[in-house]
């Protein structure tokens, strides 16, 4: 008989019944939820910015590439962007676009 499956009412010394003791169960069931939620907040946050338009430090950092590089893009016109008062922003779908446009096979 497994000592798990029995449950006793009665309060042990430090005044806490046996059904109040997490199992080994409890724990593989509470893990088994922690690592399901962990997995949904990794895969939401690889989806990308929430924002439509990125700065050119953000888009740099995510394309680990130099502010050089990103000029190149830019002024070859790989890469569309927008000026407003002096600031340049990127958006979103089209850095996806350019990484998309620019795949190689290498059959």
């Amino acid at each position: 008989m497994a000592t798990e499956n029995i449950v006793s009412r009665t309060p042990l010394k430090t005044g806490v019944s046996r059904d109040q003791i997490i199992t080994k169960e409890d724990l593989r069931e509470f893990k088994t939820e922690l690592l399901g939620e962990l997995h949904s907040l990794i895969q939401n946050a690889d989806e990308g910015p929430k924002r439509q338009w990125l700065k050119s430090s953000e888009v740099r950092k995510m394309l680990k590439i130099s502010a050089g590089s990103l000029q190149n893009l830019r002024v070859n016109g790989h890469l569309p962007y927008t000026k407003v008062q002096g600031i340049i922003f990127y958006e979103y779908q089209d850095i996806i676009d350019m990484i998309d446009n620019n795949k190689y096979n290498h059959a």
